[in-house]
């Protein structure tokens, strides 16, 4: 039985660890639709983990619900206010996970976002935060906006970091694949944080001040790749900002692992086998073996992968 939350009714039920995820089209139905079974078929003791879907109000997901029936545990939560948001790259996504996180339950510790690209492989035991943790991130995949510690901060950056009151970073990270040292920059894709700790209605907050900001807009912020990434770049300085650096867990390379850019990877940081990395992201690309190119597929993933996908029409 698939539930649906209204967002001014009861609240989910608690839970330590909870997923969620956004959905705004069919084709971010399928990819979803591909992570839910990956998550029940591999999870492992998170398998029967609360999830969350939200969804556009563009996006009838009356369809997704009967045409993938998803096992008790799923939750479909509307957007709310959306028609306030502006046109703009990720705010869907921004807006699902500040009400995500207003929405969460008392006792959920670990709120874990999970883009519809993700490929859960094996249990993904490093979302769960212990009394030790506030947060689990990966570094970015590659520089793109980043800031380079070595270098000044730029427009864009100083804006972001005006807005958003940081005064200076303690530590760098460093890029997966083109290896840059940068100015804390976390990828996306993926990522668990405590709910209590407000970090995700801050990141809706500034976002839209920032996108609001017409001088930043047309200045700093004024190509294609800045906007794109935008909302990446506030999220990982109010992070840095508001939580201890010893409270931030690294997760390791077989989380969010970069599918699609496999083969721009350097060979010492290539995953040699699919089956031995945690959660994978294939965004644009597809998970099918037979396409994937310099990486093993082992069974039963092999298998499980060219039935699922087979299934779905991919």
């Amino acid at each position: 039985m698939v539930e649906e939350l209204n967002p001014s009714g009861p609240k989910p039920e608690p839970a330590s660890l909870c997923f969620f995820s956004l959905v705004h089209s069919i084709e971010a139905g399928q990819r979803l639709r591909l992570l839910m079974e990956s998550l029940r078929a591999f999870g492992g003791q998170f398998r029967e983990a609360p999830f969350w879907i939200f969804w556009s109000n563009d996006y009838d997901p009356t369809e997704l619900m009967t045409e993938y029936p998803i096992k008790d545990g799923v939750v479909w939560i509307p957007l709310v206010d959306e028609a306030s948001l502006p046109r703009y790259y990720f705010a869907r996504k921004v807006l699902a996970c500040a009400q995500a996180e207003e929405i969460a339950a008392a006792g959920v510790r670990s709120l874990v976002w999970l883009d519809p690209s993700c490929l859960v492989i094996q249990p993904p035991a490093l979302f769960d935060l212990n009394p030790a943790y506030e947060a689990a991130f990966r570094p970015v995949h590659i520089r793109n906006v980043g800031s380079l510690a070595a270098e000044p901060l730029d427009e864009f950056w100083e804006a972001v970091y005006r807005t958003t009151g940081m005064q200076g970073v303690s530590f760098t990270v460093q890029s997966f694949v083109d290896a840059q040292i940068v100015r804390p920059y976390f990828n996306t894709n993926l990522f668990a944080i405590d709910p209590s700790k407000g970090v995700l209605r801050l990141w809706l907050e500034h976002f839209n001040a920032l996108v609001g900001d017409r001088q930043f807009q047309a200045g700093a912020c004024n190509s294609e790749l800045h906007q794109i990434f935008l909302h990446q770049a506030i999220l990982s300085t109010l992070v840095a900002k508001l939580l201890p650096v010893d409270h931030i867990r690294n997760l390791p390379p077989s989380y969010s692992y970069p599918l699609h850019l496999h083969l721009e990877t350097p060979p010492t940081r290539r995953s040699k086998t699919l089956n031995n990395l945690v959660v994978a992201v294939y965004e644009d690309e597809t998970p099918h073996p037979d396409n994937l190119q310099e990486i093993e597929v082992l069974d039963p993933l092999r298998s499980w992968l060219v039935k699922e996908l087979s299934a779905a029409k991919w």
